[in-house]
């Protein structure tokens, strides 16, 4: 590809790149389109590998047919939630700046910042797990879990907890290779991560003679196993399993890391070590606080739902479900759109930027408007297949005919939170998602709650979403506005 300008004199489409040097930002040239396509096409069955781990954990955890493993899974999930969701900003962190670096071709910051960026995650992690062994049992029984229930849960996350560095490096990993230019390894490795784990649970959960027993029954075989037998451990197997498989994806990420020479196993000195952490926290906190405000949110929202009885609960519950299989394409075009508008916007090529915001935002409007249509005509048809009871198809059926009406604006709203952040304004992106909780979801659900009619519930729920991404895509586009031509200095008043 050529690295000419343009006779006007404004950069060519590919970008500007340094005469006599590889361009290792690789979103920073070609079809953006293209790019686009072929990146989310890469990372869409890592998008549905990522929902098979709990879906694994779940599945054979309720095969021990006893409803108190189950019960202890489900008092797991907001507490993983939670620590993920301090990995998650931290690795947004990470990525941001390490994007930025790569667009302005400065290969030793962005070694520094991997290097520092995968020991403030892995200290915070072994923290958090230390932190998480202490107060276990504090902290799940005054979320309710008693007995049985309670020992189980710890037995879980004491694992969990002791491994945790494992799922902060795997996020991490997948995220910098992602942003690096080789997605689809990311891709890869979050694949054969949910493969390993389905194998280990059933071996880790009952066992290897109970494993052996169960596929001689039917397949009328023995495995002859005995020099790898493996005793049943019930619900902390899994835990276990889980660990294994992110290990084995933490491991490959680091290696393809330092092959790449990204990441470098050297002594960072303490003046520099600080300074690389205190640019990836300034991304890091405001994706945090909004990874912290959405359960809060969706928690307030369930308890009034619940004042509508059971029906209600279960029918929104299954619409949030088929939701998300919906919104599995539009996710995975998610994942690379941050690295790839902050990358541009390091290397100057604002034109670059506008059109990942504009197009990504189209393809959501696009995209999840047929899927609205799809839901709001065929929702008698669809909620047969969630539930058999009358009163929970109706509720679904009512969500879906209303709540679709803002499918395209949560997309919307998340692709241009993505564009603030990539470009230099995460508390811009944090104060979004603060107004999105505070001013919009709360109390539109509380005007439902008080009227005690279910639709005025579920027009809130729409509402939220459509004035949410009105307020995103407003300052995400007033931001690329004033952006000046591309190769000039991005200086704001």
């Amino acid at each position: 590809m050529s690295n000419e300008n343009t006779q006007d004199g404004k950069p060519s489409e590919e970008g500007v790149r340094p005469a006599g040097k590889k361009n290792e930002a690789t979103y920073t040239h070609g079809s953006i389109g293209w790019t686009m396509f072929r990146t989310a096409i890469e990372m869409l069955p890592a998008t549905l590998a990522m929902q098979g781990y709990n879906m694994a954990d779940t599945f054979f955890v309720g095969q021990l047919h006893d409803e108190k493993p189950l019960a202890a899974m489900g008092f797991t999930f907001p507490v993983v939630m939670l620590i993920n969701g301090v990995f998650f900003g931290l690795g947004t962190g990470v990525m941001t700046t390490l994007a930025h670096a790569l667009g302005r071709q400065d290969r030793k910051l962005a070694q520094k910042l991997t290097s520092s960026g995968e020991f403030l995650v892995a200290l915070s992690a072994v923290l958090l797990g230390v932190l998480g062994t202490l107060f276990a049992k504090p902290l799940f029984g005054l979320m309710g879990a008693q007995g049985e229930t309670l020992k189980l849960t710890c037995e879980y996350m004491d694992v969990w907890f002791l491994g945790c560095i494992t799922a902060a490096l795997t996020f991490l990993g997948n995220k910098l290779l992602i942003t690096v230019g080789i997605p689809r390894l990311a891709s890869l490795m979050t694949i054969v991560g949910m493969v390993l784990n389905v194998f280990l649970d059933p071996l880790m959960i009952f066992g290897t003679a109970f494993c052996e027993q169960w596929i001689f029954e039917r397949f009328g075989f023995h495995l002859h196993v005995d020099a790898l037998s493996l005793p049943a451990m019930g619900i902390k197997g899994a835990a276990v399993a889980t660990i294994i498989s992110q290990a084995v994806s933490a491991v490959f990420s680091c290696w393809m890391l330092w092959k790449n020479k990204y990441l470098e196993f050297k002594t960072i000195p303490f003046h520099e070590l600080m300074a690389s952490w205190r640019q990836i926290v300034r991304y890091a906190i405001p994706a945090m606080l909004g990874m912290f405000l959405f359960p809060i949110a969706n928690f307030i929202t369930t308890k009034i739902t619940s004042k509508f009885g059971d029906a209600a609960v279960a029918g929104v519950s299954a619409g949030n479900k088929l939701q998300g299989v919906f919104f599995v394409v539009p996710m995975s075009l998610g994942i690379t759109l941050t690295p790839m508008m902050a990358q541009n916007f390091g290397a100057r090529l604002y034109g670059r930027v506008k059109t990942c915001l504009y197009m990504s935002v189209r393809f959501a409007q696009i995209y999840l408007s047929c899927a609205a249509v799809v839901c709001i005509i065929g929702a008698p048809y669809i909620v047969w297949f969630f539930s058999p009871v009358q009163e929970v198809q109706d509720v679904m059926k009512l969500f879906l005919r209303i709540v679709s009406f803002g499918f395209g604006s949560i997309e919307g709203m998340r692709f241009s939170c993505f564009c603030l952040t990539a470009c230099g304004h995460p508390k811009m992106d944090s104060w979004v998602k603060v107004a999105r909780v505070i001013g919009f979801q709360i109390p539109l659900a509380m005007l439902g709650w008080l009227t005690m009619k279910l639709p005025v519930l579920f027009i809130g729920t729409a509402l939220t979403d459509i004035l949410s991404f009105a307020l995103s895509f407003m300052l995400a586009y007033r931001l690329v506005r004033k952006f000046p031509a591309d190769g000039v200095e991005f200086v704001e008043s």
